[in-house]
């Protein structure tokens, strides 16, 4: 997939579930003697009627004694701060930083976006966060709710049963990892997310259907080898780092007693590098579940 695409997937992903029929996203186990770690591919932007609980995801949470996910410190006011410190330039606008042909194509993506302000509000963004802003606006006029994500659900479920729930990583490490980029790769960035807003939601119907079903090769065909070609750079930090390191986390956790439950954006869990991947480099083997 394209860049912006793969690092705003598990927002996207969610758009269409509203109308799709019966879900059973991907669910895998691995486990030992002593342990065991349910993983799950996730969706961070869902309607509230959006169906994708099955029955053996059911009994792997119930089973498990805690629960894993990307982040878990990013209350609104938190994030707040974050954003303001790490995606705002107040010294230069965005349009100094663009040609007359990319100048055009921002406003007509902040119209095609119907974003509230239009280019004018993207204006003190640097490129990362004027990226996401114009591919997050169509989606939140839409009636997508954040709260509403899988994670989200997953968290609260956890919660009201008394388990513990942690993070992966930090909302700050999640931002860095855009904001730290080189300026002209944030901008490549930007301009990719003037024909993601062109394109539209339809587009991305095949990625929707992909998630729904559990189908990890047509996930990875349309989710990572874009980005695998086109950035190596990008996809090593946004894919193949993180793998890594969150299969450690686990391999560390199966060498201690109990059931735990791991949910990260599915995108994760598809491809040649994936985090089953990463674990069956470390002698740890991952077996699908379905009903």
């Amino acid at each position: 997939m394209k860049l912006l695409r793969r690092i705003a997937a598990a927002l996207i992903l969610g758009l269409l579930l509203a109308t799709a029929a019966h879900a059973q996203p991907g669910l895998w186990v691995a486990r030992n003697g002593h342990a065991t770690v349910y993983l799950f591919g996730t969706v961070h932007l869902l309607p509230s009627d959006a169906d994708w609980m099955f029955p053996a995801l059911d009994k792997a949470l119930s089973d498990s004694q805690r629960l894993s996910i990307e982040i878990v410190d990013d209350d609104a006011a938190s994030m707040q701060t974050l954003v303001m410190h790490h995606g705002l330039d107040l010294g230069q606008t965005l349009s100094s930083k663009l040609d007359a042909n990319d100048q055009r194509a921002l406003q007509q993506a902040a119209e095609a976006a119907k974003l509230p302000g239009g280019a004018a509000a993207l204006q003190p963004m640097r490129p990362w966060l004027a990226a996401l802003t114009l591919t997050m606006a169509p989606l939140m006029q839409a009636g997508m709710d954040p709260s509403q994500g899988v994670d989200k659900r997953l968290r609260a479920r956890m919660q009201q049963a008394g388990k513990p729930v942690d993070g992966l990583e930090t909302a700050e490490q999640q931002i860095l990892m855009l904001a730290d980029l080189p300026e002209f790769m944030q901008l490549d960035f930007l301009r990719q997310s003037f024909k993601e807003v062109s394109d539209g939601p339809a587009r991305l119907r095949e990625l929707v259907d992909a998630w729904r079903d559990g189908d990890t090769g047509a996930i990875a065909r349309i989710e990572d080898e874009d980005l695998r070609q086109e950035s190596p750079m990008l996809y090593q930090r946004l894919i193949v780092t993180r793998n890594q390191a969150w299969a450690r986390v686990i391999a560390e956790r199966l060498r201690q007693p109990g059931i735990s439950f791991v949910a990260v954006g599915a995108g994760h869990l598809a491809g040649p590098d994936s985090l089953q991947e990463q674990l069956r480099k470390l002698g740890i083997e991952c077996t699908r579940i379905k009903d």
